[in-house]
């Protein structure tokens, strides 16, 4: 046998389905279109993902080109895919390529911090887990397991000062995803051994961007095992959320009973959520009326501030700890491109998921 056969033997022996399928998500291609690209046919890249038969060098080759990855993106030998299972806000509103795509960019990010975690010491994970059943309408569940997660993640009362920081702290990996994904609202995954939130890339509002990360947190510590998209769960990650970032026992007392639009926009500074969250509390708390309440938003609709709130804009919490550990990596003497090598993903991949400072 000479060289070139061997190679070709090795090459094609290291291939790896699984990584296939997920750089075809990660750029966001349905079969038939990366079939097209590669002159192949859908049927084939089906085989090829299912491990039904094995692509030759110059097909391997072709794929690399139309995905934009190294050759070497598909060997075998990596690290385990991380579960599929991820609380999305809702199924409804993004395609199922969408999600893919979406979903890729977790796996990306959890073979970097794999990576990172042999070069520098993260936050362990740290997150309390409270289950609640997926089909609890009303019951107290969700209340309860915000505020386990006060004491155990704050362990003060009052407003949270900085909820992405709050989260790294606890060993929560929070990255906002790349432009490519802005259809995705933010979603979490509980991987192991750091789970995961991301971002929507488009959501620029300071305070609706704080409820979605404690929403997700809600989903962390409720819903390990919990079907994710049903509208139940989702309300119940909505009511983690509201008593996390608004503890009944802190904030009740101060929420106005009627459309008190300067003592909200005080609370609004103050506690780091929007006009409209607030107004909801007061109507689940029973400080306000629900016909008051229902004035409140009609007029908030009126005057356009359900699109966008009065008052100055905050910049949004931006995540820190990947960044810095990449800093002390490359102190260290492992570089992007080395760290990217390592994690075998593309340097381009690397820095859209955690850029630099």
């Amino acid at each position: 046998m000479n060289e070139r056969t061997t190679r070709v033997t090795d090459a094609r022996l290291l291939f790896d389905c699984e990584r296939l399928t997920l750089a075809r998500r990660l750029r966001g291609l349905r079969k038939n279109q990366l079939a097209q690209s590669v002159g192949t046919t859908p049927t084939a890249i089906g085989q090829y993902e299912a491990g039904v038969h094995r692509p030759s060098e110059r097909t391997l080759s072709r794929l690399s080109i139309a995905l934009g990855v190294p050759v070497e993106f598909f060997h075998a030998g990596r690290s385990p895919v991380p579960p599929d299972t991820a609380h999305f806000r809702s199924l409804r509103s993004t395609t199922q390529v969408e999600r893919d795509q979406a979903l890729a960019y977790g796996r990306l990010a959890a073979d970097i911090v794999t990576a990172l975690k042999d070069l520098v010491a993260l936050p362990p994970a740290e997150l309390p887990e409270h289950p609640v059943p997926p089909d609890e309408v009303a019951g107290p569940g969700p209340v309860e397991a915000a505020r386990l997660a006060r004491k155990t993640l704050a362990g003060e009362p009052g407003p949270i000062p900085h909820l992405v920081r709050l989260l790294e702290k606890s060993g929560v990996v929070v990255l906002v995803l790349p432009p490519s994904t802005e259809r995705v609202d933010a979603f979490s995954i509980g991987a192991h051994p750091h789970p995961l939130v991301l971002f929507n890339p488009a959501k620029g509002d300071y305070w609706r961007n704080r409820f979605d990360g404690a929403h997700e947190l809600g989903h962390l510590v409720m819903h390990a095992d919990a079907e994710p998209g049903s509208k139940v769960v989702e309300d119940q990650a909505h009511r983690f959320a509201a008593e996390f970032l608004m503890p009944e026992a802190d904030i009740a007392a101060q929420l106005p009973a009627t459309a008190d639009w300067a003592r909200l926009a005080e609370l609004k500074t103050a506690w780091g959520v929007s006009m409209a969250a607030l107004l909801y509390r007061a109507r689940t708390l029973g400080v306000m009326k629900e016909s008051t309440y229902r004035g409140a938003m009609s007029t908030m609709s009126t005057r356009g501030w359900r699109r966008q709130e009065p008052g100055a804009a905050r910049s949004l919490e931006r995540p820190s700890m990947l960044t810095r550990a990449l800093e002390l990596a490359r102190a260290s003497g492992v570089d992007r491109d080395r760290l990217a090598e390592r994690a075998q993903v593309t340097r381009a991949d690397l820095d859209l998921l955690i850029p630099s400072r």
